[in-house]
C-alpha cells in the first residue's frame, strides 16, 4: 500500500517545480527571444523595401539551397557506401549524385536556378489558386467565399509571375524570404511578450 502510494504521489510534486524552474528560465532570457525577433523583422523588411537587398536575398537563397543540396547528396553517398553491400546501394548512390549534381548547377548558376524556382512556384501558384477556386464553388462549405477570394488571388499572383517570370526570378524568391522572415520575427516578439508577462505565481 505505501509502495504504491510512492508510485501515484510521488512524481506529482516534482513536475510543477520542473515548469516552474523552466518558466523561469525563460522569464529571465525574455530577451534574447525578442533580440531575435527584431532582427529577423528587421531583415525581413529590409528584403522587402530596398530592391538590391531583395536581388541579393534572391541570389544568397539559391546559392544556399544548392550547398545544402550538395551537402546532403555528399551524406547520402558517405551513407551509401558506408553501410556496405545491400540492396538499396545503388538507389540512394543515384540519389546522392542527383542531389549533388542539382546542388552544384544551383550555386554555380544562381539566376537560372532562381529563374527556375521563380517559374516552379508561379506553376503552384496557378495549380494551388485554381484548385481553391473550384473546390469553393463546388462544395460550398462555411465562408467558402473567403477560400474563393484567396484562391483567384493565388491563382492572378501565379499568373502574373510566369507572364514576367524572367524579371521576377530576380525578386520573388527574395520577397517570399523577406515576407517569411517578417513573420518569423513577428512571432518571436509576440513570443518574447508572452514570456516576459508570465506571472509569478506561476514562474
Amino acid at each position: 500500500m505505501n509502495h504504491e502510494s510512492s508510485l501515484t504521489h510521488g512524481p506529482r510534486p516534482i513536475l510543477p517545480d520542473m515548469l516552474r524552474q523552466e518558466f523561469r528560465h525563460l522569464r529571465a532570457s525574455w530577451w534574447w527571444f525578442l533580440l531575435l525577433g527584431i532582427l529577423l523583422a528587421v531583415g525581413g523588411t529590409a528584403a522587402l523595401v530596398f530592391p538590391a537587398v531583395t536581388v541579393f536575398t534572391s541570389y544568397v537563397t539559391v546559392v544556399i539551397l544548392g550547398v545544402t543540396l550538395m551537402i546532403s547528396g555528399t551524406a547520402v553517398i558517405v551513407t551509401a557506401f558506408w553501410a556496405g553491400r545491400w540492396s538499396g546501394l545503388l538507389v540512394h548512390l543515384l540519389v546522392g549524385i542527383l542531389y549533388f549534381v542539382a546542388g552544384l548547377a544551383m550555386a554555380d548558376a544562381p539566376r537560372e536556378s532562381a529563374e527556375f524556382l521563380t517559374l516552379f512556384l508561379a506553376t503552384l501558384f496557378i495549380v494551388a489558386g485554381a484548385f481553391r477556386a473550384v473546390a469553393a464553388l463546388v462544395i460550398r462549405f462555411p465562408h467558402w467565399g473567403w477560400t474563393l477570394l484567396n484562391g483567384v488571388i493565388t491563382l492572378l499572383c501565379g499568373v502574373v509571375i510566369y507572364r514576367h517570370f524572367h524579371e521576377a526570378s530576380l525578386w520573388v524568391i527574395g520577397v517570399l524570404v523577406g515576407v517569411d522572415l517578417l513573420f518569423q520575427g513577428w512571432s518571436w516578439i509576440a513570443l518574447s511578450i508572452a514570456v516576459r508577462n508570465i506571472p509569478d505565481e506561476i514562474a
